[in-house]
Parts: C-alpha cells; sequence; structure tokens
C-alpha cells in the first residue's frame, strides 16, 4: 500500500527553496559590470561568481547519489537550507569579492544537496501518471527562477544595491525551510553505504579539474593555450576516466552507472545537457550584449528578459500535464525546431535590432525551452527502476552543473576572441561605437555555437520515444 505524503505541502516547500537558489545563480549575471566597478577586479575574476558555483556543484552532486542513502530526508533538506541561509546572509553583508566568493560557495553546497533531493523525493513520493505535472513545477524553478534574475537583479541594482538581490532572498529560504520541517516526511530508507574515499577523491579531481580548466581557458591572455588550463583538463578526464572504472567494477558504487544502460534515460540527459549549454550561454552573454553592445541601462535589459521568464513558468506546469497526456516526442522535437530558428535569427543582432525584435527573440527561445526540458528529463527518469532514482538524479544534475560551468566559460571564451579579433582590426578601438562592434561581433559568435547544439539536440531527439513505467516495480518499493 503506498503511503500518502502531504504532497503539496512538500512539493511548495521544495520549489520556494529551488527557486530562491537557482534565482541566485543568475541574479549576479546582470550585476557583473556593477561588481567589477566595486570590487575593481576584471570580467574573467568577475566571472567566477558564476562559475564558482557551479564548480562547487559539480564537486558535490557525485556524491549526493551516496547522500541520499545515507541520511534521512529531513537530514538533507536541513542541511541544504542552513548552508543556503548561511550563504545568502554572509553574500547580503559581503564588503569585497573575497567574502561574496565564499557566500557563493556556501549557496552552492546547499543547492548541491538540495536538487538532487527536490527530484529524488517527487519521484517517491508521485505516481507515474502525475509526474508529468509535478516536474513541469519543478521546470518553473529550473528555468523560470534562473532566468528571472537578470530581471530583478536589474531592478534591485538600478534603484537600490547588488546586496539586495540577496536580502530579498533570505525571507524565503526561511519560510521555505519552516514549511518543510512541519511537513516533509522521510520518504527514502537511510541504507548507509561503504564511503569509497577513492571514488571521493577521483571523482573531485575529475570534475573540479575539467570545469576548472575550462574556467581558466575564459581568462588571460593565453586562453586555450595556458599551461594551467591543458593541465587541468588532462587531469580531471584522467581522473574521470578511473573514476568511471572504478564505478564499473563496485560492488555498490558511489555513482551507478548502469543507468546509463536505459536508452530513454540516456537521450533524456542528452536533451537536458543541450538546453543546459544553451540557456546557461544566452543567460550570461544576452545581458551583456544589451548593455555593451546595444547601449541600453542595466534595469532595460533585465525589463527585456523578463516576458519570456514569466512566459517560461507560466508555461512549464502545462508542458508537464500535456507530456503525461501525450507523451515527449510531440513536445521535444517541435521545441528544439523552434530554439533552431530562435537562435538562427540570434546570430543576425547588432546594435541597431529593435527592442521589440530581441523580446520576441527571447520569449520564443524561452518558449522552446520549455517544451524540450521537462518532458525529455522526466521520461528519462520514468523509464530507471526505482532504487536507481538516487544514481539517476545524481548523475543527470552533476552533468547538468559541469555543462553549465562549461558553457558558461566556453561562451565568455568565444565572446571574448571575437572581440578581441575585431578590435585588431579597428582603427579607433578606443571609441564607443567600435565597442558596441565588437561586443556584437562576440556576441554574435557565441549565438552561433548555441545554434550548433541545437541541431545536435535535434537530430537526437528524433529518437525519443515514450516510457511505459513497470507498475509491478513501483508497487514493490512502496
Amino acid at each position: 500500500m503506498k503511503k500518502q505524503y502531504n504532497t503539496r505541502a512538500i512539493l511548495a516547500s521544495l520549489l520556494i527553496c529551488g527557486f530562491v537558489g537557482m534565482f541566485s545563480e543568475t541574479a549576479l549575471n546582470i550585476a557583473m559590470t556593477n561588481l567589477m566597478d566595486v570590487f575593481q577586479i576584471s570580467a574573467a575574476t568577475a566571472q567566477w561568481l558564476t562559475t564558482g558555483f557551479l564548480l562547487t556543484l559539480g564537486i558535490i552532486m557525485p556524491i549526493s547519489g551516496m547522500l541520499l542513502q545515507m541520511f534521512t530526508t529531513r537530514q538533507l533538506f536541513t542541511g541544504s537550507l542552513i548552508s543556503l541561509i548561511m550563504g545568502t546572509l554572509i553574500a547580503a553583508l559581503a564588503v569585497n569579492f573575497e567574502m561574496l566568493m565564499f557566500a557563493r560557495v556556501l549557496q552552492a553546497v546547499g543547492m548541491a544537496l538540495l536538487l538532487p533531493l527536490m527530484f529524488n523525493t517527487i519521484l517517491v513520493i508521485y505516481p507515474p501518471e502525475k509526474r508529468g505535472a509535478a516536474m513541469g513545477l519543478i521546470g518553473l524553478v529550473i528555468m523560470f527562477a534562473p532566468a528571472t534574475g537578470p530581471t530583478i537583479g536589474g531592478l534591485l541594482i538600478e534603484y537600490l544595491t547588488w546586496h539586495y538581490i540577496f536580502w530579498l532572498s533570505l525571507p524565503l529560504l526561511i519560510i521555505g525551510l519552516l514549511i518543510g520541517l512541519k511537513y516533509l516526511e522521510n520518504v527514502t530508507d537511510v541504507t548507509k553505504p561503504r564511503i569509497d574515499l577513492l571514488s571521493v577523491v577521483l571523482s573531485t579531481i575529475g570534475f573540479g579539474g575539467v570545469v576548472f580548466g575550462f574556467s581558466k581557458a575564459g581568462e588571460g591572455s593565453e586562453g586555450w593555450s595556458s599551461l594551467v588550463v591543458v593541465i587541468s583538463i588532462v587531469v580531471g578526464l584522467i581522473a574521470l576516466v578511473l573514476f568511471i572504472m572504478r564505478q564499473n567494477v563496485m560492488h555498490d558504487p558511489m555513482m551507478n552507472l548502469s543507468v546509463f544502460k536505459h536508452p530513454m534515460y540516456v537521450v533524456g540527459v542528452l536533451m537536458v545537457l543541450s538546453c543546459t549549454l544553451i540557456s546557461m550561454s544566452i543567460m550570461i552573454i544576452l545581458p551583456m550584449f544589451l548593455q555593451t553592445g546595444a547601449g541600453l541601462s542595466v534595469f532595460t535589459a533585465g525589463l527585456m528578459l523578463l516576458p519570456g521568464s514569466a512566459l517560461n513558468g507560466i508555461l512549464s506546469p502545462r508542458m508537464g500535464h500535456l507530456f503525461d497526456k501525450y507523451g515527449p516526442k510531440w513536445l521535444v522535437i517541435p521545441g528544439l525546431v523552434i530554439v533552431s530558428v530562435i537562435l538562427w535569427f540570434f546570430t543576425t543582432l547588432s546594435p541597431a535590432s529593435s527592442v521589440a525584435f530581441i523580446v520576441a527573440l527571447h520569449i520564443g527561445l524561452m518558449v522552446g525551452l520549455g517544451m524540450i526540458w521537462m518532458p525529455a528529463q522526466t521520461n528519462g527518469l520514468n523509464q530507471l527502476p526505482p532504487e536507481l532514482y538516487p544514481h539517476g538524479t545524481a548523475v543527470m544534475n552533476t552533468l547538468q552543473q559541469v555543462v553549465g560551468a562549461i558553457g558558461t566559460a566556453v561562451a565568455i571564451s568565444i565572446l571574448s576572441s571575437g572581440m578581441e579579433k575585431y578590435m585588431r582590426g579597428s582603427a579607433a578601438s578606443a571609441k564607443q561605437a567600435e565597442i558596441s562592434n565588437a561586443m556584437t561581433a562576440g556576441s554574435q559568435n557565441v549565438f552561433v555555437f548555441t545554434l550548433i547544439i541545437a541541431l545536435i539536440g535535434l537530430v537526437i531527439a528524433f529518437f525519443i520515444r515514450r516510457v511505459v513505467v513497470n507498475r509491478e516495480a513501483m508497487r514493490t518499493i512502496h
């Protein structure tokens, strides 16, 4: 007999906390120029406020599958919220870059525990036929929260200071914690798996090394030829190969890679990763283009991103219902067609492009991504047997954060190299008009990169098919 949970209250608590955590991931993107002036730091250093956040997620998330089996749901939830609240409070009080960076790491630790917990809890407390709708609400968090970050951040910077991004978040996190403490129950069994220290070390060096290497490539004049970049990526890749080999021979692996034996899970992961690359690249480059390329204010740039973000949030639960009814194919393939067409239009943007045109493109992009993300993710997770839920969510979330960090670094790198190439051919590189043109040239290169990712995703999408959930397997865990 399946245990009855107060699913609405549990979901509300997880959504509030997840929303604030994901919001903070991108809210500072719009403040980058402002923070560079306030703290007297370079663009490459400021980028670490985003990349460092993602790097921490990428290091901690691989062990989340193990943590979900070692601790109760309530213990992990409480731990994640304490870390998030402390990080947010320190960020709100930050007086220098180092203090803010430390706060971002604390926030990332909280999110690294909360995100897998959120997905795993939904998989346990909702039956398969209702998961699409629940995952659609999570889609509101994963897509809507990071997308509204630049808008709300821009508004706060225009009229207050960047500190208020965090002062606004703090009471919401406390409310989410109190609701969770009242209604969240322990939904999984604690099995106390053996901790394999070698796996933890290899995972940390592997995922951390790759993300660090890609992040450093976006800095300085040496770029990809830097010895630090090459060594970091090579050492990281070697550690990942050793990590994978070790997981495959262990009886009780830290990260069970047998999830990749399920083809629709693999397709779902690839769809999610393509969406992550596209959205992270656009979210960091578009605000920069709007401010430096098009010469718009922080507030105007943020406001322009609001309609698309709002529509994505409104449509995400609806996409979940449509997935429950029709399956993934009729959402994912049209979604990727829309995204590809929109990104092609993005490659034509210039300082002369109208505000209405850019807003329309952003709306189209956010709608298209909303049609892909949750249906593909839910369909993939549905194919896993219940005992692999913690590992399936850990693998998907880990790859998503690592690819997000890589996407951010690659986008910055492509932007920088495009700007430098344009400036080398400019006779008046100090003029504002030429700086705008250089930003446009670099941004267009990034948009071409995201278009290629979307087209690859479209090809993969033709292999997606609806998963029929094994109800007997579902009954065995309840």
